[in-house]
């Protein structure tokens, strides 16, 4: 899918941030470094094969899903910070939302739909673009910042055959015929804006991108394994159909005499899905020692 951003080079140039950073070590010394504990409230959203268009810019604010998170943050020099953070999250989406006219029919007609909870661990170095040679009492009032990083995370697709009452696990099911690890890496990385509401509170709006090295997030990423290899017989009712004949082959709404979803025929645009994070954090930084210097 087409990259808004070329992440590599954004990771090159806070590695680089990083590494000029650390001339100012002796002068920020390790009494002015601190750490804070933050709680986040976002938004979940993905960008893959069940969008609403093929482009990367696609996707339906209908589809957007709560996730929770914390974080340990710490302070190690007048720009630079490193943040660990673990969340959970959802993200969903449905063919049968997407229009019967133009390049959307084909995904009506393909009729997907999946929801998928990730939960996600992820450690990133924070460039602020303010810098604060001192400690945390004297920080600025407003710092804008950026940050990329690297994350693991779980997820696990489900789909229905009944509206939502029931979901189904379909990575066992081999849908296309793979059977593809729930478990994957992706590159966390994005800004936002932080604000101090005072002596120890910051709140943080904040943007964040996940480009994975999965295409399964939605389970959709290869090509149709065909009626045949699911064990499906002419004229089989979708009733009586398995959960794997179901969601292989049966929800399509129109097989078109076999030549929509026949063994071979694409299914979905084989790259590699991202989903985003957008939301607000409160943290709050622990007291450190400050230590008075001493006079003679």
């Amino acid at each position: 899918m087409t990259k808004f951003f070329t992440y590599s080079t954004l990771l090159a140039g806070l590695a680089l941030l990083g590494t000029t950073q650390q001339a100012d070590a002796q002068q920020f010394t390790k009494r002015k470094q601190y750490t804070s504990i933050g709680v986040n409230l976002n938004a979940m959203n993905y960008f893959g094969d069940v969008n609403p268009q093929t482009n990367f810019a696609s996707f339906k604010f209908g589809d957007t899903r709560p996730n929770l998170g914390i974080s340990i943050t710490h302070r190690y020099f007048p720009r630079i910070s490193g943040r660990f953070g673990l969340a959970v999250g959802r993200i969903a989406a449905n063919d049968d939302n997407q229009s019967t006219t133009g390049d959307a029919y084909f995904r009506n007609n393909r009729n997907v739909n999946f929801r998928t909870n990730i939960y996600e661990a992820s450690a990133v170095m924070i460039v602020d673009l303010i810098e604060n040679r001192n400690n945390y009492l004297k920080r600025p009032d407003f710092v804008p910042y950026l940050f990329g990083g690297v994350a693991g995370f779980y997820f696990n697709p489900q789909g229905t055959r009944d509206g939502g009452q029931n979901w189904t696990d379909l990575q066992p099911l081999k849908t296309e015929g793979i059977d593809y690890s729930r478990v994957s890496l992706a590159i966390p990385f994005g800004g936002g804006v932080r604000y101090r509401i005072n002596r120890n509170l910051d709140a943080s709006l904040e943007i964040g991108f996940r480009k994975t090295f999965t295409g399964y997030l939605d389970d959709v990423n290869n090509t149709y394994v065909g009626p045949t290899a699911l064990g499906v017989t002419p004229g089989q009712s979708q009733t009586s159909m398995t959960d794997q004949q179901y969601f292989g082959y049966g929800i399509t709404k129109d097989h078109r005499n076999g030549t929509f979803d026949a063994a071979g025929v694409k299914r979905g645009q084989g790259k590699t899905d991202w989903y985003t994070v957008v939301g607000f954090s409160l943290n709050y930084i622990l007291n450190p020692r400050i230590k008075n210097p001493k006079f003679r």
